[in-house]
């Protein structure tokens, strides 16, 4: 991960060169950059919005999707702007980083199971399937369970063939955190976690590398992003909900999950919301950022920068281009948790303006 990092900071290093001459050619367009790593989850969203904020400002946000487990090492390390995490830190996590760090959520997203079965696109799962399925307990796509469960579609007799991510992954805290509430079997033997001792399956790194088995392997199924799912044309379960509905993920699906209350610090897992609209494995995806920013030589520019790159995430136009990638827009709500947080920071204990 180191040599990555690195990388990813000598890109930024070398793209400074050709904003610098940007901002002579441009005179009002700002050359400081920003470096960030983390969560693949958000990645087709973050490549567009960092991209379209860099066109209106000059500013170039270089983004490592190194997956969230990644992104947190690289923060508490210090060697980025910001990380980005689909997994909120847990109290005992903040208490290991060097600084306050503050969650921003960005937008919000579904995790998909998705399934690769010849002849079979639509499926239902129910929650007693997915525990068998992920537990290991049902073996064959041909299961009288499934067949039960989707009456009139003709079901191989194929091994089922479990991916699953095999780096840290935010992906896989959201879907755990789903799975434990289903599941008292998951809860008490697997357990939430970004990395997990998989009871069955094959690993495969980020959600691309995921989407990209699934793809290949006729029987597999796994959990990724939907985006991962749309681009590679591969197939959704519908899943139950807490009301006992079989739901897609689809923005209005995605944004009801969100419904209920938020706290102030914004850390709140959606999964199986009360909402009888709601996609069941939903959630926020967070960049995370150090209160105090003068930190490892950081100016009060990359400061700014960092701040006005967040304040312009809440807006309209940035959350507006969430839904061209098949992520939900925040609610208004958590704009505005997200708005006072960033009031919050500061550089040399100052408010940054």
């Amino acid at each position: 991960m180191r040599k990555l990092l690195t990388f990813v900071l000598a890109a930024a290093l070398l793209s400074s060169c050709s904003n610098s001459a940007k901002k002579s050619a441009e005179g009002e367009k700002s050359s400081v950059n920003l470096t960030a790593a983390g969560a693949t989850f958000p990645l087709p969203f973050y490549n567009m919005v960092f991209k379209k904020y860099g066109d209106e400002t000059g500013a170039q946000v270089t983004y490592g999707g190194i997956g969230s487990g990644g992104g947190i090492r690289s923060l508490k390390d210090q060697v980025v702007d910001f990380g980005a995490t689909d997994g909120f830190l847990s109290d005992d996590k903040l208490a290991e980083m060097p600084g306050e760090v503050l969650h921003i959520p960005t937008c919000m997203g579904a995790v998909v199971i998705a399934f690769n079965i010849p002849g079979v696109d639509s499926l239902k799962l129910s929650n007693a399937l997915l525990e068998k399925i992920f537990m290991g307990e049902i073996t064959k796509w041909d299961d009288a369970a499934i067949k039960a469960n989707n009456e009139g579609t003709t079901l191989p007799g194929m091994d089922i063939t479990v991916v699953h991510r095999s780096d840290g992954s935010g992906t896989t805290q959201i879907f755990s955190d789903f799975m434990t509430k289903i599941s008292e079997k998951w809860a008490s033997q697997v357990g939430v976690g970004k990395s997990l001792n998989w009871p069955v399956g094959m690993g495969a790194k980020g959600n691309p590398g995921v989407a990209g088995t699934i793809s290949q392997t006729e029987g597999a199924i796994g959990y990724i992003g939907s985006e991962f799912a749309f681009a590679q044309k591969i197939s959704m379960a519908k899943v139950e909900n807490s009301s006992g509905a079989y739901v897609l993920p689809s923005i209005e699906s995605i944004s009801a999950a969100a419904k209920g209350d938020i706290p102030n610090d914004t850390r709140i897992m959606l999964t199986n919301s009360s909402d009888p609209d709601s996609y069941p494995i939903s959630g926020f995806t967070w960049i995370i950022l150090y209160k105090e920013q003068n930190y490892n030589g950081r100016t009060e520019a990359q400061a700014k920068q960092t701040v006005d790159l967040l304040k312009w995430l809440m807006s309209p136009k940035a959350q507006d281009e969430a839904a061209k990638v098949h992520y939900a827009p925040l609610p208004a709500l958590a704009v505005e948790k997200a708005k006072a947080i960033l009031s919050t920071v500061t550089f040399g204990g100052k408010p940054i303006e």
